[in-house]
């Protein structure tokens, strides 16, 4: 890439435009929220903040008007599992932040700290309008000198995509945990060893809890984890965050819920492949699962009953259902949840639960949905406009807005795409503009 290149594409990462006064003014605004589809309606927007939704809004002052008739309004989507922002190339060890390794952190492995808002990944996703992302770190395979990752990943983060330097919105959101066939290659080979893992972890946590005094002098055993792990792990037994576990099979989510009952955890399930076959079991614990809708073939011997219906069963039975992919390696494609809700559509789920599915669903997860997630008065300006319905595979963003901000629908690649677009210039690659 030249230099000057280089410096366009750095301010278009890093910018978005002051916050304004504005009115999108009469689409069809699907809300996520109690006032549900309203149609030739309008949304104010002040300081980055919703201020009025519905028909013949009274523009502010000095507003700017934008005509949306004929358009759809959605709120910002919201990828609720990837690695948006810690990694640039999978490939290149140099880049990927989010791999924990070792033990001498585990559950207090911090993602947040890696987060990169300019990285290249943040445009790719944005421009196709996720506006909000979960951040999450992942166990991978020995490094070079055998350090290999642990079942309890570390904890993961809420961001949003602005761009901007404080784009982190909560970090500490969740602990990321491997169970089944990833948390089995953890553990030794064995999945029974990878939830004793997490058992051990917990139970040292408690005891931790009980005895600081004893162990800050001396007088207490050691643990099977660290102290600052030991820490990280009163928020998930005091139910302040959720434990966001990796598992397909029926029989390792079934261990999952009553390892959940037993330490009062709150549980979000991550794959569940063969969730649908406990749908009643899990509505009943109150533990939401991310999917992927698209997962009809097993990739692993953990995922043999996997159905395309799996959402509409699940929402079926009361069960909250959000859409990631296919890996709990989610980054560069995080922005095909909508193909992804599209599909659970195609099979059964209702269109309505579909979008609430890639929206406001996944910032209950992880507690943000008092800021984002619905078009409500009072929550920040995460909006996207639409010329089509969102959830088909060849309809794109018109306009994005995060906090307000209109964002720039360019990323590195669509600059890239422009700049030799023109296969009949003189001019050798390296100097056009």
């Amino acid at each position: 890439m030249n230099r000057s290149l280089a410096i366009v594409v750095l301010v278009l990462l890093s910018f978005t435009a002051a916050a304004d006064t504005f009115v999108l003014r009469g689409a069809t605004i699907h809300t996520v929220g109690p006032a549900g589809t309203l149609t030739n309606a309008d949304i104010v927007v002040e300081n980055g903040i919703i201020r009025e939704v519905g028909s013949g809004a009274d523009a502010p002052a000095g507003a700017t008007e934008i005509d949306a008739r004929g358009r759809i309004i959605t709120p910002g989507l919201f990828s609720p599992m990837g690695q948006i922002g810690v990694t640039e190339v999978n490939a290149v060890a140099g880049t990927v932040d989010f791999v924990q390794r070792g033990d001498a952190f585990t559950a207090s492995f911090d993602l947040a700290d890696a987060f990169n808002p300019r990285s290249t990944l943040v445009a790719v996703n944005r421009i196709e309008g996720i506006t909000h992302a979960a951040v999450t770190p992942a166990g991978s395979g020995p490094d070079d000198v055998g350090n290999v990752s642990h079942v309890l990943s570390g904890l993961g983060a809420i961001v949003d995509l602005s761009g901007d330097p404080q784009s982190v919105i909560k970090p500490r959101a969740m602990l990321v945990v491997n169970l089944g066939e990833r948390g089995s290659q953890l553990a030794g080979g064995s999945r029974a060893a990878a939830l004793l893992q997490f058992q051990n972890a917990l139970d040292d946590a408690i005891d931790y809890a009980n005895h600081k005094t004893e162990f800050d002098s001396g007088a207490r055993r050691a643990y099977s984890v660290s102290r600052a792990d030991l820490e990280a792990l009163q928020d998930v037994l005091q139910g302040r965050i959720p434990v966001l576990a990796m598992a397909e099979r029926a029989s390792d989510i079934r261990k999952l819920l009553e390892l959940a009952a037993t330490y009062s955890l709150r549980l979000i399930v991550a794959g569940g492949s063969e969730a649908w076959m406990l749908a009643d079991e899990i509505a009943n614990a109150n533990v939401g699962v991310i999917l992927n809708a698209a997962g009809n073939l097993p990739n692993t011997f953990d995922e043999l009953n996997a159905r395309m219906e799996s959402a509409a069963l699940l929402v079926e039975a009361g069960v909250s259902v959000s859409f990631g992919g296919d890996r709990q390696v989610i980054n560069h494609n995080a922005r095909n949840i909508t193909q992804a809700a599209g599909i659970a559509v195609a099979n059964g789920l209702t269109w309505e639960a579909a979008l609430r599915a890639i929206t406001l669903t996944p910032a209950e997860f992880f507690g943000v949905a008092d800021r984002v997630g619905s078009i409500e008065v009072g929550k920040v300006a995460d909006l996207v406009i639409w010329k089509d319905d969102p959830l088909e595979l060849t309809s794109f963003p018109l306009r994005v807005f995060i906090r307000g901000d209109d964002v720039p629908l360019q990323s590195r690649q669509t600059l890239l795409r422009d700049r030799y677009l023109d296969p009949d210039n003189a001019l050798p690659p390296v100097y056009r503009r």
